[in-house]
Formats: structure tokens, C-alpha cells, sequence
């Protein structure tokens, strides 16, 4: 199962060191005649979709009631998950984030390798919830992220996104957009989510990723994370710090998307096409008309990158009763290969799809089809900072790192101290 995503990627997964627990054999998953699936969910950009999805399989199933909780990525998820475990409330299916979690709580993850959407899934798009050749998880989807820009507020400004081709090139569009930004109306150029342990961990991503020679495993094994590429990291750190929605340990997600970058007030955010919806339930031209992506140039001034690869990975509990598990492998296997899932796939949940049957023109955000096409391409790095040891990224670099960017420590020590925990969480 060890194979490459489309001309030798590696494909990892999202990490937000989601935790579960020996699930209790005690419910027999009915209720009032019904099976009973709990799912626990922690995309909330796409919650309604998946509601939609959920009322549609259960009209088509009577005999099924599916429960959805939804809770947002980061901490709070993983946090919402393990008390699920620990009260002996354990989900039938929930997402999972980074081979660590998938090794280390196998035991209680269903082989997928005789589901349907095991089958259909593109080739090496399992990778990132393998474990001795052994499958546990279905890739919920394709998601790639680096800097997500707002192309009017550019052409506003005189800048044409199509011709920064390095970093030089990166740094004087910012620094005219910054000379611009009252005319503008903007508040500054950058909307970066300082506040976001998730964000930040993601951003790492583009300057370790080429550190672990963008494979999975190596990341996953490495014992030692030494910054590399840490030069390029700082300047791009320092520059998002200079020209960024202050005070920028205080904004969160919300904020920079929902209510600063669609509301044409930041240019630049770093994030992903899963805010898609998001953007288009505020503004529904907006990735049509407005939305961009520009990659990171990190071991080359000349030669950018966006991270891409499958972003979290469905479990089933295959602790549940038997009739319960049977009817979880159903569903997701409806979700993903009937002819309504497909559709909903690609249409509302407007997401890049991990699976055969779909036609990429079907695809229908310019920037969606523009990470497809960098994966295709092999201009996309493997989401690598989901290999970071367990906690790395809430408790040992974010903190270090937000340190850094409020002028309480220096680099040196921001690196020094992010190696040093790295080796020891390890």
C-alpha cells in the first residue's frame, strides 16, 4: 500500500492529533428499532453539506439514524473526541488526523481495504492512514493550501499574480499593495491567523516539507527536525509580521476569513480551498471572480509550491456492533461512490475528490482545479507537518513561535528551542 500519489507524492494528512479510545461493547448501536450511527465530524465548513447528505442516506434507509456532532480542528477537536472515548461514547465513525494516530490506535480502526471507496480511491491517496500495508482510513478529500489571495484587491493595486515568479517577486507586490492599501481600502495586506495553532502548523509545512525531502515516511521517522530552509521561514515570518492585521495573536480564523478577506480588507491569507464554501456562502462569486493561490518559494527563489494530498481520513470503530459497523462501511461508501454522493461531492461540499469516477472539469472553483493540477503537475509538497511527534505543534512550536512574532524571544531561540522539543516529543 505504500505507494506514490500521482508521479511519486507522498500524501499525508491534516494533523490535529486527533485521540481515541477502546470503545465500549456494551450498546448494541439501537435504538426505537433503528441502527445508530454516531459520526463525529470536525469540518465545520462543510456541516450543512454533510447534514444534507446524512437526511438524504436516511430517507433511503429508515432503519438508520445517524447522529452528526460537529466540532471545529485544532485542540478543541481532538480534546471533544478523547471525551467521547473517555465516556464511553465512542463515534461508529470519526476523522482522523497524521499516521501517528492511525499506528498508535490501530487496534480499534477497521481494515477498509474491502470498502468500495478503499477500492475507488486514487492510487496512493491511501498512504496517509496505512500501517503495515493495512488501510485504515477513507480519504475524505483533496485539499492544498499556501498563500490564498483576493486577485481583484491585486489588480486593484497594478499587480498581476500570474507574474511573481519568486520571492523577490512576492515581497514587491506586497510592499506596493502595502503602498496602496487607503486607496485600497484595506486594513493591511496580510490576514494571517496568528492565533490559530492549526495555521501556524500548517505554514511550517512548506519549510519542512523539502526539509524531509517531501516524503511521508522520512517525516514520519525523522528523530530530529533541524529548520533547514529556517532562513526563508524567518523572512517570510518577518514579512507577514510587518505588513499584518495587528495585534496578530489575536486573530483568529473567523476574523481574518469571514469577516477580513471577504470583506475586501486583507489581500493575502494563508489557507486552503476548503474555505471555499465559506466564501462562496458570504459571497457566492467570490471564488469564481475573486479568489487565488500563490505558492511559497522556499528551497528555490524561482521555483514555488503549494502543499496538496488527501487532508483527513474517515475511521470506523470497528468496536461497535457488527450490524452498526456494517451499515458505517455503507455510508461512507454511498457518500463516496453512489451517483447522488458524487455530485453532492463535487457540487456543495465543493470539494477536490481523492476518488475515481469523478471528471476533473467537474471540479468548479478556478482554485480547486488549480491544486488538482499542481498535484498532477508535481508541484505540490506533502503535508509533512502532520508527521510532527504528537502535541508538537500545539504545545511546543505554536507557543514558541507566537513568542517570536510579539518580540519575546529571538529566532535563534525560537529554533533552537522548536529542535529541541521536537527530539524530545519524538
Amino acid at each position: 500500500m505504500k505507494k506514490r500519489f500521482l508521479k511519486g507524492l507522498g500524501i499525508v494528512i491534516l494533523g490535529a492529533g486527533l485521540l481515541a479510545g477502546c470503545s465500549s461493547n456494551s450498546s448494541d448501536g439501537e435504538n426505537n428499532g433503528k441502527l445508530v450511527i454516531d459520526v463525529f465530524n470536525i469540518k465545520v465548513e462543510t456541516k450543512d453539506q454533510l447534514e444534507a447528505m446524512i437526511e438524504k442516506y436516511e430517507s433511503e434507509n429508515e432503519n438508520v439514524d445517524i447522529n452528526l456532532t460537529t466540532v471545529g480542528g485544532g485542540q478543541d477537536a481532538a480534546s471533544a473526541l478523547q471525551a467521547k472515548f473517555s465516556s464511553n461514547e465512542e463515534p461508529a465513525i470519526f476523522l482522523l488526523g497524521g499516521l501517528s494516530d492511525v499506528e498508535k490506535y490501530q487496534k480499534y480502526l477497521l481494515d477498509v481495504s474491502d470498502m468500495e471507496s478503499a477500492k475507488t480511491a486514487i492510487e496512493g491517496t491511501l498512504q496517509g492512514a496505512t500501517v503495515d500495508d493495512i488501510p485504515y482510513g477513507i480519504p475524505l478529500n483533496i485539499e492544498g493550501f499556501g498563500w490564498m489571495i483576493n486577485k481583484e484587491v491585486f489588480q486593484s493595486a497594478g499587480v498581476d499574480p500570474a507574474s511573481i515568479a519568486s520571492y523577490d517577486d512576492f515581497v514587491k507586490a506586497v510592499e506596493t499593495i502595502d503602498s496602496k492599501k487607503e486607496e485600497l481600502g484595506l486594513e493591511a495586506v496580510f490576514g494571517f491567523s496568528g492565533k490559530e495553532d492549526w495555521v501556524v502548523s500548517q505554514f511550517s509545512n512548506h519549510f519542512t516539507a523539502p526539509e524531509f525531502d517531501n516524503d511521508l515516511n522520512k517525516a514520519y521517522e525523522a528523530s530530529e527536525l533541524t529548520f533547514k530552509y529556517g532562513n526563508r521561514l524567518k523572512e517570510y515570518t518577518d514579512l507577514i509580521n510587518k505588513y499584518n492585521v495587528q495585534p496578530i495573536l489575536s486573530l483568529d480564523y473567523s476574523t481574518s476569513v469571514e469577516e477580513l478577506f471577504t470583506n475586501n480588507k486583507v489581500a493575502i491569507i494563508h489557507q486552503g480551498n476548503w474555505i471555499v464554501p465559506t466564501l462562496d456562502s458570504i459571497d457566492p462569486a467570490f471564488s469564481k471572480d475573486k479568489l487565488g493561490i500563490l505558492p511559497l518559494f522556499v528551497d528555490s527563489d524561482d521555483q514555488g509550491y503549494i502543499s496538496a494530498g488527501p487532508s483527513w481520513f474517515w475511521g470506523i470503530n470497528k468496536e461497535k456492533d457488527d450490524k452498526v459497523v456494517e451499515a458505517s462501511k455503507d455510508f461512507i461508501d454511498w457518500m463516496y461512490t453512489s451517483d447522488y454522493g458524487k455530485q453532492q461531492i463535487i457540487d456543495e461540499f465543493k470539494y477536490i475528490p481523492a476518488h475515481e469516477g469523478y471528471e476533473a472539469d467537474s471540479i468548479q472553483d478556478p482554485v480547486s482545479k488549480e491544486v488538482y493540477q499542481a498535484l498532477l503537475d508535481g508541484k505540490s509538497r506533502v503535508w509533512a507537518h502532520n508527521q510532527y511527534p504528537n502535541g508538537f505543534s500545539q504545545t511546543a512550536m505554536f507557543p514558541e513561535y507566537q513568542k517570536y512574532l510579539n518580540g519575546d524571544i529571538t529566532w535563534e531561540e525560537f529554533i533552537k528551542t522548536s529542535s529541541s522539543k521536537f527530539t524530545e516529543m519524538r
